[in-house]
């Protein structure tokens, strides 16, 4: 337990949820799914517990990722989800509700932020601020974004990729598209179905990205064992897969993001863009771990690319760093209940 009332940061993400508890640092990582008794409308597990169930439930049982996309699908499933996790970092029964910060994706609306919120109040949270992603990952990343300096931020999570340019502590230039860790999975889904006559899993497409997943041509090729079901003979059946077949599957997916970059850095005006050109571009979450993404995306625009240290946690940090700094951003808020950074 961490006392009543601790200050909490949450990384609310499409494929999990990171929680930061001030003067603790990063105390909870789980994936973002909820298992449901469809019956009696009963959360059975939620988080790791829950993603082990995904593929694999008896009808009654249904396993539901609440977020899609970066945004909230389920409401009711998000806030009991929510509830779940402050109840596993900060114990059940407070004497004082927590402040509770959480990141959005830049390109979300007001509705889709005041649905976050709301979820975030109803779990019990005293006060919610919100923070956009590309500005939490530059100070989880550990640049001081306070400057006239700018810098370069490229966070591909579960559900958005959301690319940024801050200077002077806020977003010059931006975009965010729905293309992330979740539609690398279903490309490697829909390749392996269409090439190799093969359904495959989410989990199994996952492991595929990780283990052998490319976006740049490797120097030495990697393969894979994969088990799947013949689409034909309806059978279980086991393929080699290389490293080469997934650069394959997933070029639409990376090249787009290597366009939204680019578009990006049109847009940039110029004493900005000579700043990123000198300094690289950072990349953040999940996403940016894919295999020669950072090398896709320094040859297409010219310019160094680095890989943030921590990249999966970057964005809880910067919203835990940012909690800390509460009493000076509070000077720039307005509104008592709901606060934006």
């Amino acid at each position: 337990m961490f006392g009543f009332g601790a200050d909490i940061g949450i990384d609310l993400g499409t494929a999990s949820v990171l929680v930061y508890v001030k003067g603790k640092g990063i105390v909870l990582q789980e994936p973002s799914v909820v298992a449901i008794d469809n019956n009696t409308n009963r959360i059975l597990a939620v988080g790791e517990e829950a993603r082990r169930m995904l593929g694999r439930t008896p009808g009654n049982i249904v396993a539901i990722r609440p977020l899609r996309d970066g945004v909230i699908s389920n409401y009711e499933m998000t806030e009991r989800m929510i509830k779940h996790f402050i109840a596993k970092t900060v114990g059940r029964k407070l004497f004082f509700k927590p402040k509770i910060m959480v990141c959005v994706p830049s390109g979300v609306t007001e509705v889709e932020k005041r649905a976050v919120i709301d979820a975030t109040n109803e779990a019990g949270a005293r006060q919610t601020y919100i923070i956009e992603e590309p500005i939490a990952a530059a100070i989880g990343a550990g640049l001081d974004i306070s400057q006239p300096n700018g810098h370069m931020v490229v966070d591909i999570g579960g559900g958005t990729c959301d690319i940024a340019v801050i200077s002077l502590g806020g977003i010059v230039v931006n975009t965010s598209i729905k293309v992330a860790g979740d539609k690398f999975d279903e490309a490697i889904i829909r390749y392996m179905r269409k090439k190799h006559n093969i359904m495959i899993g989410e989990r199994t497409a996952e492991d595929l990205k990780i283990n052998i997943g490319s976006a740049f041509n490797r120097d030495q090729e990697v393969s894979m064992d994969v088990r799947g079901r013949n689409l034909v003979s309806g059978l279980p059946v086991n393929i080699k897969v290389s490293s080469l077949e997934m650069k394959e599957a997933l070029d639409e997916s990376v090249l787009s993001i290597a366009d939204a970059v680019h578009s990006v850095l049109e847009r940039t005006p110029p004493e900005l863009a000579a700043d990123i050109s000198d300094q690289g571009i950072i990349m953040t979450g999940g996403g940016a771990l894919l295999w020669g993404l950072d090398k896709l995306i320094a040859n297409r625009t010219g310019i160094p690319v680095y890989i943030a240290e921590d990249a999966v946690s970057c964005v809880a940090k910067g919203t835990g760093k940012a909690l800390d700094s509460l009493h000076m951003l509070e000077n720039t808020m307005q509104n008592s209940k709901t606060k934006y950074v």
